[in-house]
């Protein structure tokens, strides 16, 4: 039985595991987003997904803790210059996965990892929404008012004898 493990360890030793999500969120905080598998998307989420909370408070602990994960000294800068100052305002959630479909090789499911706040076509999508209007076969505000006007003239020509 399994209960309670819930780490997903890739088929992978721990030390080829770590680099491996190093390596990739480094890409990640470079790019702002990177082509993977799903399994290994949904590993970076949770790897990369705290060290982005932690750049939100820019201190020498907090940037010492960040790079001994990350390795990458452009990474580092790049995370607390640009990405945090970005998501300083959101409380979690700082990558979307979008599922792409199969590899042609092996079938494994494909799907992109991105940053969210570094997405602008869904941001402009989700900021754009118009909602449609049908028209209606009845065109009943044109006969009411034509109804007035005609009940209107009618009343003034007594009044004016």
């Amino acid at each position: 039985m399994r209960h309670n493990k819930k780490f997903n360890h890739l088929g992978r030793t721990a030390s080829h595991r770590n680099a491996m999500l190093s390596n990739m969120a480094c890409s990640l905080i470079k790019h702002k987003r990177i082509t993977t598998t799903v399994a290994k998307a949904k590993a970076l989420k949770k790897f990369v997904e705290p060290l982005i909370t932690k750049s939100k408070e820019d201190t020498t602990n907090s940037r010492r803790v960040v790079f001994s994960n990350l390795q990458d000294k452009f990474a580092v800068t790049e995370l607390f210059k640009e990405i945090s100052v970005k998501v300083a305002d959101r409380p979690g959630g700082y990558t979307r996965i979008i599922k792409t479909g199969n590899r042609l090789g092996d079938n494994a499911e494909m799907c992109f990892i991105e940053l969210v706040d570094y997405n602008e076509n869904m941001a402009k999508s989700a900021a754009k929404k118009t909602t449609r209007t049908r028209r209606s076969k009845k065109n009943t505000t044109v006969e009411a008012p034509a109804a007035e006007t005609a009940e209107a003239t009618t009343e003034e020509a007594p009044k004016a004898e």
